[in-house]
């Protein structure tokens, strides 16, 4: 029996179908100078595969994948299924797209479809299954890739009637849905299913529990529509892993929990829109979420920019400078990525994405951009023993600190008519990150109904909507030892979005010996004082004392004195709350406080203030990788076989700015 090298993957979203075939030979040529061994093929290219309904045009694809697998390159096979083509709106008009304020969409784009209309299914499982067929034991098939970024949420009568069916099956009767909505207000009693609609567009504020539980059925839509796919490809060849990308983090109409227990692996699209160390910061928060949500195994980095920053915000693509590209990617290998794909290959030289930025670009091979391409595929050919997972079994990071990441505390957090518009959970959860990343303590995202035992400290930094049973669990996880945070407004609603009486905060109210009497929202341009001379903004609010110690107050105005940052001794652990939100400097000192106090301690006792050092495990051995993101020079203490270098360390180290390592560390 023969054992393959461990490598780690390399390369990118490929379109051979948008090029001449004369082409092809030297895309292939070229992805072997640049140390290329995997390739994601027809990932847009139904209305090449499928120019009509019911026929099919595989021949340039036969012709490509024995290429490949002559050239010795894995193939990631997509299913076409995110973007239909011209014929399907023809054909399937009821199929469409309808936004909330009933506009029917049309192609032209991408994501043209109903994802609970039957019609769009059928096709979808059509293609899935003559491509599954025809190529699940082809030898360049290294994986499937199940449509791409799932997201697309639609509206009208197709949507209202599986809408009514998921409600149907969720609550029972009208009485139990009545009931969880609240309906009695503004008289919106439903005295039949046909009643319900889709919370679409209407005069004032929409039911937040409707809405609410539509962002969930919306979700278990596209769950759904997911695992009919996963079912046809692996009835072909169970031996061929499956996956879909995760659109990270801002594109979230999905449960990434949810979607993960169907597919083998997790794969992720990045784009981190800063061009300073918060792009760096943004690298490593989009990784910790991917392995998280693959169990703390490795993962798939299926794509991210080679040369590019993209500030959707100010409607700009900026260039990557010079060794960032390098940076980044070895951030991603550290947290778990199986190594790196791109979108894309090589540049269209026409369509709507035809400046987005590719591997090839369209000045061609002899540029800076292939240059560090091939530069970086070199790179990752020497660090292919962090490709084995790891020989017992456990998580590829080892780390005793979580954050809680939850859909439905996204989607409850966007409920209008809230106190404040400033309560994004994203926002909220990515702070908390930040702080840690910035003091070198390695998190993973949970959820409060996942065992928590392997951490010693667990944070909620949002989540409005709060059963009785996830409250339950924290409570358990800190009377057995552990140490939670929880922010202000967190848990004051239970999942229907009904508030709980006698306390804000109320579902976690006993827990952390705190009674919330009164919600006092700041103005954006509003900041309280602390005890401890630091301010807080966004909110404030008026805490009793129910057995909690107050570690901060407020200072000044009516709320003086009054307890703003708690902490309540519990069995053998410790709840914390934190009453505002707290600048930048501040949140980061909390935060080193309570981990410190839990003893947790950094992957290396020298990491933090923009010293990278992440430890991952693989095989029966550990390795360090180091990237200093600081203007300065650094230094650290290292013991072990520095892979990149060729030289073995033990002793101090001094890393360049912009500079990193990777190190295999002596068995301990």
């Amino acid at each position: 029996m023969t054992h393959e090298t461990p490598t780690l993957v390399y390369g990118g979203d490929y379109n051979p179908d948008q090029w001449p075939r004369e082409t092809w030979d030297e895309d292939i040529r070229l992805m072997r100078e640049a140390h290329v061994n995997r390739v994601t093929v027809g990932v847009f290219s139904w209305s090449s595969i499928e120019p009509r309904e019911g026929e099919y045009d595989v021949e340039w694809l036969d012709i490509i994948m024995d290429k490949l697998a002559d050239a010795g390159i894995g193939v990631v096979l997509a299913t076409p299924t995110a973007s239909p083509p011209p014929w399907f709106t023809l054909a399937h008009p009821e199929a469409l797209p309808v936004r909330a304020d009933g506009v029917r969409l049309v192609h032209g784009s991408r994501d043209t479809y109903n994802p609970a209309a039957p019609a769009y299914r059928e096709a979808a499982l059509r293609v899935a299954d003559m491509l599954a067929k025809r190529y699940a034991h082809h030898p360049a098939l290294r994986m499937w890739h199940v449509h791409n970024e799932y997201g697309t949420v639609s509206y009208g009568p197709v949507t209202d009637e599986a809408f009514r069916g998921w409600l149907r099956e969720r609550y029972g009767t009208l009485d139990a849905l009545n009931a969880a909505w609240w309906t009695a207000f503004w008289s919106q009693g439903y005295g039949a299913w046909e009643e319900i609609l889709a919370p679409q567009a209407t005069q004032y504020l929409p039911n937040p529990g409707q809405v609410l539980d539509f962002k969930r059925f919306s979700a278990d839509v596209l769950r759904d529509a997911l695992r009919e796919q996963v079912a046809v490809v692996r009835a072909a060849n169970p031996a061929i892993p499956v996956t879909t990308n995760f659109m990270l983090p801002t594109w979230h109409h999905y449960d990434e929990w949810d979607l993960a227990a169907e597919i083998d692996e997790v794969s992720i699209d990045h784009y981190p829109s800063a061009r300073d160390v918060e792009g760096e910061v943004h690298t490593a928060f989009g990784a910790d979420l991917a392995r998280s949500f693959n169990g703390g195994r490795p993962w798939t980095l299926m794509e991210q920019a080679t040369s590019t920053v993209y500030d959707y915000a100010a409607g700009r693509i900026y260039a990557k400078a010079p060794g960032v590209l390098e940076r980044q990617t070895l951030q991603y290998v550290a947290r778990g990525s199986t190594g790196s794909l791109f979108f894309q290959w090589r540049n269209g030289r026409g369509g709507a994405e035809l400046f987005h930025s590719p591997m090839v670009p369209h000045t061609g091979p002899d540029s800076r951009v292939f240059r560090e391409i091939v530069d970086l595929g070199a790179t990752l050919a020497r660090l292919g023993e962090l490709a084995e997972p790891p020989a017992d079994g456990g998580p590829v990071n080892r780390n005793r600190v979580a954050f809680v990441w939850d859909s439905t505390a996204w989607w409850s957090a966007e409920t209008r008519a809230m106190p404040t518009t400033d309560l994004s959970f994203l926002d909220a959860v990515r702070a908390t990150h930040r702080a840690l990343w910035w003091e070198g303590i390695g998190a993973d995202a949970v959820r409060l109904g996942d065992d928590l035992s392997r951490y010693d400290v667990v944070l909620v930094p949002s989540k409005l909507a709060v059963s009785d049973a996830e409250a339950a669990a924290l409570t358990r996880f800190v009377e057995a030892g552990g140490t939670a945070v929880t922010w202000y407004f967190a848990g004051s609603t239970d999942e229907h979005l009904r508030v709980r009486p006698g306390s804000f905060s109320g579902a976690f109210a006993d827990l952390l010996g705190i009674r919330v009497e009164e919600l006092f929202p700041l103005a954006p341009d509003e900041t309280v004082a602390l005890d401890d001379g630091t301010v807080g903004d966004c909110w404030s609010q008026t805490v009793h004392l129910r057995g909690a110690e107050a570690l901060v107050r407020f200072r000044g105005g009516h709320l003086d004195g009054v307890p703003a940052v708690t902490r309540h001794a519990v069995g053998d652990g410790a709840a914390y709350h934190v009453g505002t939100r707290l600048d930048p400097a501040a949140l980061r000192r909390l935060l080193a406080d309570v981990v410190a106090a839990a003893g947790v301690e950094r992957h290396h006792p020298q990491a933090g203030d923009g010293l990278e050092v992440v430890r991952r495990h693989a095989g029966d051995r550990t390795y360090l990788v180091v990237v200093n993101h600081d203007d300065a020079p650094r230094e650290l203490t290292l013991t072990g076989h520095d892979l990149l270098g060729g030289r073995d360390l033990d002793g101090p180290v001094t890393v360049p700015p912009g500079g990193h390592l990777v190190v295999r560390e002596v068995a301990r």
